[in-house]
């Protein structure tokens, strides 16, 4: 039998509802339903941050604060996405801290001690993580040890490296080169205006591809008979993508431009959101995440994926370990302290499910933004940091909470 679209049924047609508005609301809702992590994190990023900008009398989206935001939290969004993606697998990793401590300072001997040029200390730094995931991977994925166990082993065991190393002072400081990673900005070039000519060509280019991802995503969605947005509402979220991207562009144009740790993240975000989605990989992580026992009966090589999960959050917190180190232009032994929970919380604050299986790389993005813009905001108001500490925790809580109720209205 041929599937009918129900962007051809008209709103008043049998079957599209009670009346034209009841047709459309329920499609509406029922899409909401469907995507209430994402939409609803997205939407509670967007009243912190209204909250805080009337709070602090508009301080909050300045272009100068914007820019410290983005670079204050580089590194915990780094982390984000590689705990994601292990929630996801179903594991967690409490040893990204200390091994990001443990990357900043085995760079800053490489480069402070041993004169060694930047960009080779960069590359062994993320092999050292690799190495560090595989090792730990290798215990969880092929002999069976619970990955709480093995990663609180690797957090002392980085942590008393991060020591040794360092003797317990700071090493500093860093070329200039290596600083840029996490202090820099994209080069001016152009003729002179009040924007910075390249951030505004680069958010161009941003809007273009969002809005075609868009168009690309309806199209693909029709072509499977699935349900969609009625048009006036996809053309609304369209202009609100837009008007969201043209704001972000001209708010850092404004300033130095485009920071380099934003590039970093850009790029992250679009490679393994790609993998995530559209990858035999991401979707054999999916798989083990929600039901292992049924993906290995279906042919998905479990301990590799796992195995995979950890060597690539051994490469990502050693490059977070970097990007912090570059931001403090030292590596100390207390770098690295609470990394962990700040990326756990990010995780789960984006709609990643405590029994894996459940999450995107955007969410952990959107995430890592919720915290951000509380410490921030919360810090441009005077809260004290011991009331931070307080309110963070309640928003983790409740962001668990509301995915726990979800799964049982959902299996009700």
């Amino acid at each position: 039998m041929a599937q009918v679209k129900t962007e051809n049924i008209p709103a008043s047609a049998p079957g599209a509802g009670s009346s034209g508005k009841g047709g459309v609301g329920a499609l509406l809702l029922e899409t909401l339903r469907g995507n209430i992590r994402q939409y609803g994190m997205l939407v509670a990023l967007a009243l912190i941050v209204v909250l805080f900008q009337i709070w602090t009398d508009g301080t909050l989206l300045k272009p100068l604060n914007i820019t410290n935001l983005i670079q204050q939290n580089g590194y915990i969004l780094i982390l984000a996405i590689g705990m994601m993606i292990v929630i996801i697998a179903g594991h967690i990793d409490l040893s990204v801290g200390s091994l990001a401590a443990f990357v900043g300072a085995a760079s800053a001997v490489m480069m402070v001690k041993h004169d060694m040029p930047w960009p080779l200390a960069l590359v062994i730094a993320l092999l050292i993580g690799a190495v560090a995931g595989a090792w730990q991977g290798f215990w969880i994925a092929y002999v069976g040890i619970p990955s709480f166990i093995v990663t609180l082993a690797g957090m002392l065991l980085f942590r008393g490296g991060t020591q040794i190393l360092l003797q317990g002072q700071s090493v500093a400081p860093f070329p200039k080169g290596f600083q840029e990673i996490s202090s820099g900005f994209l080069p001016e070039v152009g003729p002179y205006t009040d924007y910075h000519n390249l951030t505004l060509l680069l958010g161009l280019c941003v809007l273009v591809v969002a809005v075609l991802q868009e168009i690309r995503g309806r199209r693909q969605a029709a072509s499977y008979g699935l349900e969609l947005l009625p048009m006036g509402f996809f053309l609304a979220k369209l202009a609100a993508i837009a008007a969201a991207v043209v704001a972000f562009t001209l708010l850092l144009a404004s300033y130095h431009g485009v920071p380099i740790v934003l590039l970093i993240l850009g790029a992250l975000l679009v490679a393994f959101g790609y993998v995530m989605r559209n990858s035999v990989l991401g979707r054999h992580t999916y798989a083990i995440g929600g039901n292992e026992p049924a993906a290995r009966l279906s042919g998905v090589k479990s301990k590799r994926i796992v195995f995979l999960a950890f060597v690539n959050m051994g490469v990502l917190a050693a490059l977070a370990g970097m990007v912090f180190a570059a931001r403090l232009n030292a590596g100390t032994p207390q770098a690295g302290i609470n990394f962990e929970l700040e990326a756990i919380a990010a995780a789960f604050i984006g709609g990643a499910s405590a029994s894996g299986g459940v999450g995107t790389v955007l969410g952990a993005i959107i995430g890592g933004l919720v915290l951000g813009v509380l410490n921030n905001g919360m810090s441009l108001v005077g809260i004290g940091t011991d009331y931070q500490q307080v309110i963070k925790g309640l928003v983790l809580l409740a962001a668990v909470g509301f995915d726990v109720y979800n799964k049982r209205k959902a299996g009700s």
